[in-house]
């Protein structure tokens, strides 16, 4: 019987990574607060990543912002190609996206990235947007 497991181990735990969903997916980095969000924001080296649909993004983003769509099926292999050196502010409609993509950026070994949370709640907080 301990031998049956040994054996059946390696093929149980391909199994589960397989079919399981990515940790990065469903962990979320929580909204910082705004005054943090508002100090990155005006930082030249700071990347800011609306990472809201295409469509989204044009009806209005941070100013400086690079949209890279969260739900998009290469955000993975985009996000990938960005300095893992630099820090990113992220922010979608509410904070929900932007937090999944903070974590999935954080499991590509980013490590300066911060969840801006919401788009309208940066945008009355006076945050200049195009």
């Amino acid at each position: 019987m301990r031998r049956f497991l040994f054996s059946a181990a390696p093929t149980l735990l391909l199994a589960n990574l397989l079919t399981s969903t990515p940790a990065a997916a469903q962990a979320k980095l929580p909204v910082a607060d705004l005054a943090t969000t508002q100090k990155l924001a005006k930082q030249r080296q700071v990347v800011i990543l609306d990472v809201r649909t295409p469509a989204e993004y044009a009806t209005g983003h941070l100013r400086h912002a690079q949209n890279l769509d969260v739900k998009a099926p290469d955000f993975a292999t985009k996000a990938a190609r960005l300095d893992t050196t630099k820090t990113y502010l992220l922010y979608c409609a509410s904070g929900n996206r932007s937090g999944q993509a903070a974590a999935i950026l954080q499991a590509q070994g980013f490590r300066k990235v911060v969840n801006g949370g919401g788009f309208k709640t940066l945008k009355e907080a006076g945050l200049k947007t195009e």
